[in-house]
């Protein structure tokens, strides 16, 4: 059924709307007494509603700015508290500086003289300690230089003497030109030398692969490193070495050094050489002249051996045969070897006959 043209105002068509309504009829009642309600009262509620609305406003500025104000204050505060602190501890600090500056400037002088003689202390008893050390060691140096003296003292024989000074200060006591130096010019003539001896030991070794080998060449006879070692060995008790000379040289004696048995790994002197025969050599092929035939004594580190032939010629390479060892059937270790001479002919002197005529 359609709705008729009635307006929203008329009790009529309120009335066929609430019939048609599905919603309970207290709610239509209650809208009929609103509706009632505003039409009696709408004229009178009009200036209280602005009146009202016009003391809120009044109110929510004078609370905020009351608020305002409190925040103001607090900061305000809160600035003078922090100002005031501020300057009651700068009055404090003016207060009690001068007394603590007093108090420093008579300190002061206290303590540097407290510092002053806590050093003076530590570098007396630090000097104190170390003229303490030194004197125990001039002490012990002393004791031993007495105990030397005292066996000296003790020995009746000149020569044990004078065997015990050379072992004391082991010196290099040869004062003569070493024309058999690698360093000026000297070398070894391979073509009349012995073969190196190789020992397994002397080879180090990679999966069966040999990476190096230990064993030093002859040239190391012609250098003044002698340590144990540091020597040139041949196989077995016979052997040979042939040294070129840096120059022609007048011979006159040949040194051989061995090391002391005190430093031995092994202990003895077995692998020195004993027996041995001196030769010059001059041209080519190389002619051989003997000079002498000399045995050394291996303890003796170092011996000089005048040459028992020195012809007026000058010879530019030494041959030293060796023809055994003090007991080493394996092999025979050289240290070092010196050749002395001179480059000028030496003066002629009379023959002098070394066996004399017997009644």
């Amino acid at each position: 059924m359609p709705r008729s043209s009635r307006s929203p105002g008329d009790p009529g068509a309120l009335l066929e709307d609430v019939a048609h309504n599905p919603r309970p009829r207290r709610i239509a009642q209650r809208g009929r007494n609103t509706s009632r309600m505003a039409e009696d009262t709408s004229p009178n509620m009009t200036w209280f509603t602005c009146f009202a609305c016009s003391l809120r406003t009044q109110a929510q500025q004078v609370l905020f700015n009351t608020c305002r104000c409190k925040l103001l204050c607090q900061k305000l505060m809160e600035k003078t508290g922090i100002l005031l602190l501020c300057a009651f501890g700068f009055w404090m600090f003016s207060i009690h500086l001068p007394s603590k500056m007093k108090v420093w400037q008579v300190s002061a002088p206290r303590l540097t003289d407290l510092t002053l003689t806590s050093q003076y202390h530590l570098h007396s008893s630090i000097h104190s300690h170390q003229i303490g050390g030194e004197i125990q060691d001039l002490r012990g140096s002393m004791n031993q230089l007495i105990a030397k003296l005292q066996e000296m003292e003790a020995m009746s024989d000149e020569q044990k003497m004078a065997q015990k000074i050379m072992k004391m200060i082991h010196g290099d006591y040869i004062e003569k030109p070493d024309f058999a130096l690698k360093s000026i010019g000297a070398s070894i003539d391979f073509e009349h030398t012995s073969a190196t001896y190789n020992h397994e030991k002397a080879h180090s070794y990679w999966n069966w692969i040999q990476l190096w080998n230990y064993a030093q060449p002859p040239d190391v006879i012609l250098e003044p490193n002698v340590t144990p070692g540091n020597c040139w060995a041949f196989e077995g008790d016979r052997g040979q070495v042939t040294i070129q000379l840096a120059q022609k040289v007048y011979l006159s004696n040949l040194t051989l050094q061995h090391i002391p048995k005190t430093i031995s790994l092994s202990g003895s002197l077995d692998t020195a050489p004993k027996d041995f025969v001196i030769y010059g050599m001059e041209g080519s092929p190389k002619e051989e002249v003997f000079l002498g035939a000399f045995q050394f004594q291996p303890e003796n580190i170092i011996q000089m051996f005048p040459l028992q032939n020195q012809p007026a010629r000058a010879f530019g390479a030494v041959k030293v045969k060796i023809s055994s060892n003090w007991g080493n059937p394996g092999f025979t270790c050289l240290y070092r070897v010196r050749v002395h001479g001179s480059v000028a002919p030496p003066r002629e002197q009379p023959h002098q006959n070394p066996y004399p005529e017997r009644d």
